[in-house]
């Protein structure tokens, strides 16, 4: 039998650090040990954290002896690792902000709890984010069912930056909302072959949004307001992740990174209730004119 596992201490991982990862879960413990597999396998990156928040309706998912491994093996390696439960449920805003409030660190990766990493992914964030000087990039998950799916006409929304990135004002009325449609299926990995990189080479891209893999300053996605939008929204939300990107980029920028080492594990989604997005009321809000 596993003996008891700690889950650590708040107060104690709220330490300033290079980086942290924050991974909200819900009903997923299979998911959730793979997904923290990937994590304890990275190298380049030391002395992470790793923060897990658990709303499952019977017992929170690192509780499985598979996940709770990985959480040990993440501590074995050096990794601070802080497990925690926020029930009541608010919505995936609430709990996002939540876990945003755990972390000290200097950038926070935001990764959902069916992405698994490949070895030298977080290193390569670390890097990009690092020299670009941005708000925030990311890796869009691959499915790799999906693997011998080309989509071609998809290819044409990839764009790379030349020259700095730069903040951009981005709404689902202007072209550059269309560069979206490059990250679903397996459409990234067919424009990374393409492109033929050499061994440790990467490429900064637009975008719009990324789901799945998102690595922020955490001081600007604060500037930006965080997800601290939560309070104006109902339980049964989405989008939140696309409504704080939209308000990161605006004000600091941001930009996909290729290639990506994220791969989605196609398990059925939890959020199964999904009657407001969360980035259109945002940007409702935003967009309004304020009287004089």
């Amino acid at each position: 039998m596993n003996r008891p596992l700690d889950l650590g201490s708040a107060e104690e991982f709220r330490r300033p650090r290079q980086l942290d990862v924050l991974i909200p879960t819900r009903n997923r413990p299979a998911e959730l040990a793979v997904t923290l597999s990937g994590l304890a396998a990275q190298q380049g990156v030391p002395g992470f954290g790793v923060v897990v928040s658990d709303q499952s309706d019977g017992e929170p998912a690192y509780a499985h002896p598979a996940a709770a491994t990985m959480a040990r093996a993440l501590r074995h390696r050096g990794h601070p690792v802080l497990l925690t439960r926020r029930l009541p449920r608010r919505g995936l805003a609430e709990h996002r902000a939540y876990l945003l409030g755990r972390s000290a660190a200097r950038y926070v990766l935001c990764l959902d709890d069916d992405v698994w990493l490949e070895p030298g992914t977080l290193h390569r964030l670390v890097t990009a984010i690092g020299e670009l000087g941005c708000g925030f990039v990311g890796n869009a998950v691959h499915g790799l069912s999906y693997a011998d799916d080309q989509r071609p006409e998809t290819h044409g929304h990839y764009e790379e930056w030349d020259g700095p990135v730069v903040p951009e004002r981005i709404r689902p009325d202007t072209p550059e909302w269309q560069r979206a449609s490059i990250h679903p299926a397996a459409n990234l990995l067919h424009v990374t072959r393409k492109l033929n990189l050499p061994p440790g080479a990467w490429r900064a891209y637009k975008v719009s949004w990324i789901g799945g893999c998102v690595l922020y300053d955490r001081a600007a996605l604060v500037d930006s307001g965080g997800f601290d939008f939560w309070r104006r929204m109902p339980e049964r939300h989405q989008g939140e992740d696309v409504a704080a990107q939209l308000a990161v980029m605006a004000r600091h920028g941001g930009a996909g990174v290729l290639p990506s080492g994220a791969y989605h594990l196609e398990s059925p989604t939890t959020v199964t209730e999904r009657e407001v997005e969360a980035w259109e009321v945002v940007l409702a809000e935003s967009d309004t004119p304020q009287p004089a």
